[in-house]
């Protein structure tokens, strides 16, 4: 069990303490606003009423123990930033804010974040994706133009074995996992001679514009 706090209890963060808490971690829920942490108490381990801007009243929860820190402040931006500066001083070692945009992540690492994240742009980005590639299910937005992807087999792909399709060598890409629908089963690292099925879902990993290729197949 790893413990984790959530700051800032909008929509973003109810959802993200609720998540960890039904994963079985310990979950500190904290907002200055007092209805919404009497909303998310049910689903966290404490849930405190706190002005998380303000450094004394920080560093009075004992942050530091913690695994990592959600920073989930809405629209209130400087307040973000003072909050990630002051878990970094504290020594917290895992700060995940929450950015609104490319100069707003920008400070946040600056003070002291070690990720962040863009809760709308990303779904925006898998919307985009599911509807410009419709065989591609799901998507993870990787370092330097690569993502790692689900993909539903292409027709081109059924009743062939890995080494016939060659996607390493066609296309650049590749195949670190299958999962099997029918019957259910995950297969890490096929071997070459894995003969794909119409249900199966192919986990690649590649360059953006070369997993662009195989949609058409």
């Amino acid at each position: 069990m790893k413990k984790f706090a959530v700051i800032g209890l909008g929509k973003f963060g109810f959802h993200v303490a609720r998540a960890l808490y039904e994963d079985g971690h310990e979950v500190v829920a904290i907002d200055l606003d007092r209805a919404r942490v009497q909303a998310v108490a049910p689903h966290c381990s404490q849930a405190i009423v706190l002005d998380a801007g303000d450094r004394d009243s920080l560093e009075a929860l004992g942050l530091e123990s913690m695994d990592s820190v959600i920073v989930s402040t809405g629209q209130r931006i400087s307040t973000s930033i003072l909050i990630c500066l002051h878990l970094n001083e504290m020594g917290v070692a895992g700060i995940l804010a929450k950015a609104l945009d490319e100069d707003h992540e920008k400070i946040l690492k600056k003070v002291g974040a070690t990720e962040t994240v863009h809760p709308e742009k990303d779904m925006a980005q898998r919307v985009a994706r599911g509807l410009s590639r419709p065989n591609i299910i799901d998507f993870i937005p990787l370092a330097e133009g690569y993502e790692l992807v689900e993909v539903a087999a292409p027709s081109g792909f059924v009743g062939k074995s890995l080494k016939e399709i060659n996607l390493r060598a066609k296309y650049h890409l590749h195949v670190i996992a299958v999962k099997e629908i029918v019957p259910e089963n995950f297969v890490l690292a096929p071997h070459a001679d894995f003969v794909i099925k119409d249900s199966d879902i192919l986990v690649m990993l590649g360059l953006s514009q070369d997993i662009n290729k195989i949609k058409m197949l």
